[in-house]
């Protein structure tokens, strides 16, 4: 998987419970710094796998959605600290920036972006974009599946299987 300009992992139907184990996985063996777009619906679990890779990474707080603060920090016990952020409520690209968005990704960093397609063209070149959706035949479970752009480090496949991607 590593040095792939393009990479897709298998798409997967998982219940809640498989989401959260696999996000934290992804937490425990994620390298930084990194990058994680979250990507669907309302309701699709952007949030669940959020904090399930949070406490992966070592998160011991509660970590609320950041829908109305737009951005929550939290420094871990390793020294990572995990950046939890959601553009729902952006209008535009430009917004960012005064998030601090030029200052993200530093060397000990993780970033969980929710709504990334709010960010326009200003993602970063290497990143995952985890896409979550509620299949329309199982309700209780969602879809997922994650694409490497670029060359970010590897993202755990369990349970996931990895398959040659465009």
């Amino acid at each position: 998987m590593a040095g792939l300009a393009a990479g897709a992992l298998d798409l997967l139907r998982l219940d809640e419970e498989g989401l959260t184990r696999w996000g934290e996985r992804v937490g425990d063996t994620l390298k930084t710094p990194a990058f994680i777009a979250l990507s669907g619906a309302l309701g699709a679990g952007k949030s669940v796998l959020a904090r399930a890779i949070g406490r992966g990474v070592g998160v011991q707080q509660a970590m609320p959605s950041p829908s109305f603060n737009l951005l929550f920090r939290y420094r871990t016990s390793s020294g990572v600290e995990v950046v939890h952020m959601d553009l729902y409520r952006l209008q535009s690209p430009d917004e960012l920036w005064e998030l601090g968005w030029e200052e993200l990704g530093g060397r000990d960093e993780i970033v969980l972006l929710e709504w990334p397609e709010r960010a326009g063209d200003l993602l970063p070149g290497d990143y995952w974009l985890v896409e979550l959706s509620i299949p329309a035949d199982a309700p209780g479970r969602r879809e997922v599946s994650a694409t490497r752009v670029g060359d970010p480090p590897d993202l755990a496949g369990f349970p996931m299987t990895v398959s040659e991607g465009s």
